[in-house]
């Protein structure tokens, strides 16, 4: 190690101790302190078979769950998501919370997945006569189809009566989700979560499970939507370090939030990036693309700790760390042993789960 990576190695001294060969990089004091608490497992050598080092390809792969990435039509959470819709049927089954273009991942079939760049965008506000109108529909239970609004403009196969019964329901649980909604948006942050962008979507995540939605997955990134952030070619030790602990301290926060409600165990936190580094730096002070990386996994229902043996640092592929546990194991363990789907469905094989979570939350 110290060999491969001069100038930026690491002393055994500065690292928050794991084991003899194992420790956190020092900006991840936050994740060393959940590991210790036993509410953080690391999966280490997580990649797949003849790796992909461009930037868009190997991020494809990832978000689509299937190595045949020009195929792909669809993500791997927007199948799952379309899987959902029979049983949560009216509810919005995922959301994408940030800035950047909604990712491929949450591509779906037939559900559309939101995007919420501010927890305001999920109330919903018609103009005041709309709303009195739409809300007299749905109270009164012999309205006439006159009454509703659009009736008139029923597609053929559907009676007017069809139509008014569904704009009641979908208007009396807008009106109902917008006011769950308008209750969160009075809380503020807590005063521990820290000034990142990471974690004020994080908040606002916690803000949207407060009020009890009916939102099983929510997507949130740190980096930026073009290469850059993670991608450290040149100067690697500041600017890694930085982003390290943007994650680390944002999403304890996040827990610890969550934890003050009683709403640790119901949450599972997973990460993901396209593919590690080498491990030889590169002469500009970084490291190129590499293959295999570690995931990270949180929560109350975690099992905490290691999974999987760290990567050989001589054993090489493309002169990163080679993979021994393929991603969808990954997620097939979070798709079958927590979300309760069916993972063959949609990732279109078997893969073995692995032992991360202590219990499942379908």
């Amino acid at each position: 190690y110290a060999k491969a990576r001069p100038t930026l190695r690491l002393t055994r001294s500065a690292v928050h101790k794991i084991n003899d060969d194992l420790g956190f990089h020092p900006k991840l004091e936050a994740f060393y302190r959940l590991y210790d608490q036993g509410l953080l497992t690391v999966v280490q050598g997580v990649g797949y078979p003849n790796p992909n080092q461009g930037h868009f390809e190997s991020m494809r792969i990832w978000q689509a769950g299937d190595t045949d990435y020009r195929a792909a039509q669809t993500g791997w959470i927007g199948r799952a998501v379309d899987a959902l819709l029979a049983r949560y049927q009216g509810a919005m089954p995922a959301v994408f919370v940030g800035s950047i273009h909604k990712p491929f991942a949450l591509n779906a079939q037939q559900a559309v997945i939101p995007t919420l760049r501010a927890l305001a965008d999920a109330a919903w506000q018609p103009a005041a006569q709309e709303a009195c109108r739409l809300a007299a529909a749905a109270r009164s239970p012999d309205s006439g189809p006159d009454q509703a609004p659009g009736a008139e403009q029923a597609q053929a196969g559907a009676s007017e009566k069809d139509l008014l019964v569904f704009v009641r329901r979908t208007t009396l649980a807008a009106a109902q989700q917008s006011a769950r909604v308008q209750s969160a948006l009075q809380r503020q942050p807590p005063g521990h979560y820290p000034r990142f962008q990471l974690a004020r979507q994080l908040f606002m995540i916690a803000q949207l499970l407060r009020a009890e939605l009916g939102i099983r997955i929510f997507y949130t990134e740190l980096g930026g939507e073009e290469p850059g952030g993670f991608d450290t070619h040149a100067g690697q030790a500041a600017n890694h370090g930085a982003l390290l602990q943007q994650l680390a301290e944002s999403v304890a926060a996040f827990l610890d939030d969550l934890k003050r409600d009683g709403l640790l165990d119901r949450v599972l936190v997973m990460t993901f990036s396209e593919f590690g580094r080498t491990v030889e730096e590169n002469g500009r002070r970084g490291t190129d693309h590499g293959s295999a990386a570690p995931l990270f996994l949180a929560g109350g229902q975690v099992c905490g700790g290691l999974v999987g043996s760290h990567p050989s640092l001589t054993e090489r592929e493309n002169g990163g760390q080679k993979h021994h546990t393929d991603f969808r194991r990954v997620y097939a363990t979070v798709l079958e042993g927590w979300l309760g789907f069916d993972s063959q469905a949609v990732l279109g094989r078997n893969f073995a789960p692995l032992a991360i979570l202590r219990t499942g939350r379908a």
